[in-house]
């Protein structure tokens, strides 16, 4: 038990890492450690014991509170907070000062795990790789349509208003716990970004209190859907995974500015480097999604959605 404990704690500190990386999902990672559906099943039976309680109904809370497996969602929910918090003003200057290898070094984890996603097919098809590309197609030219508000634009506006913080919660939430689209960069589209890192930073307890309230409304309407959806159309739906991970390469690209930008142009600085990163992360993903997804297999032989 204790080691399962701190696997949580490992994996979620993780997941927290990549979701304050515009480009980069939780949900990736997720995917990686063979953790993804049974993460969204405890999600899921979470939210329903919130309804259940605000429609008084005290069984129903009692049941779907039991399904939510506690030893494994609460130290993941710790590593993810712990490393939010620690790791914010790390990660932003290395988005500064070393955008390039950055940007590169989440590419080749983002490809990786598109390599992990597809291993998780039940009975992979020829339709699930055109609803992949198809995805994938889709989701590239929507990247490219706009870059958010710019540093300057949210500067002008001023401080944001706390009912910006908690609908900007809500729809990040979606994207973190999808593989792909990180809720980071839907937070760079919304002009958030800035005002929730730099919240994290200055330890604004308010900004962030309502922030992390719109995120538990947000996901406790998503995870319904995606339970569902991974129950009756599995393999649709995680082809549609690596159809999203693959257009959200287009935030990942290293030129000419790395992880904040959408744009595209040729290599013009640190090509080695970068592409040594990319392959060094792209190997080590596959490497850690075997090893790791052995040990959830042994600690957590039913690990499926019910």
């Amino acid at each position: 038990m204790a080691r399962s404990i701190l696997l949580s704690l490992v994996r979620g500190f993780l997941m927290g890492t990549a979701d304050i990386v515009p480009g980069v999902s939780g949900g990736t990672i997720a995917l990686i450690f063979g953790i993804y559906e049974r993460l969204i099943a405890s999600i899921r039976s979470g939210s329903l014991a919130l309804g259940a309680i605000l429609r008084f109904n005290a069984g129903g809370f009692r049941r779907w509170m039991g399904n939510v497996e506690w030893l494994f969602i609460l130290p993941l929910g710790a590593g993810i907070l712990t490393a939010a918090v620690s790791l914010a003003p790390l990660i932003e200057h290395l988005l500064e000062s070393k955008a390039v290898i950055m940007a590169a070094l989440f590419t080749g984890l983002v490809a990786g795990s598109m390599v992990v996603a597809r291993a998780i097919l039940r009975t992979p098809r020829r339709q699930h790789l055109w609803i992949a590309l198809g995805v994938a197609a889709f989701v590239f030219v929507g990247l490219g349509l706009g870059g958010g508000a710019s540093a300057e634009t949210v500067s002008q506006l001023g401080e944001p208003a706390l009912w910006v913080y908690f609908a900007s919660g809500a729809v990040a939430i979606c994207a973190m716990i999808l593989p792909g689209i990180s809720g980071s960069f839907i937070l760079v589209l919304l002009g958030m970004y800035g005002p929730v890192l730099g919240a994290v930073v200055d330890r604004d307890f308010l900004a962030l209190g309502v922030f992390i309230l719109g995120t538990i409304v947000g996901l406790a309407l998503f995870s319904q859907l995606l339970h569902r959806a991974l129950t009756l159309h599995h393999d649709v739906v995680i082809a549609s995974l690596v159809g999203l991970m693959g257009g959200s390469l287009r935030v990942l690209w290293p030129w000419p500015r790395g992880i904040d930008s959408v744009a595209l142009a040729l290599p013009d600085s640190d090509v080695l480097a970068a592409a040594l990163t990319a392959l060094a992360a792209f190997v080590a993903v596959i490497v850690v999604a075997r090893f790791a997804q052995r040990l959830e297999a042994v600690d957590h032989p039913a690990s499926t959605p019910g």
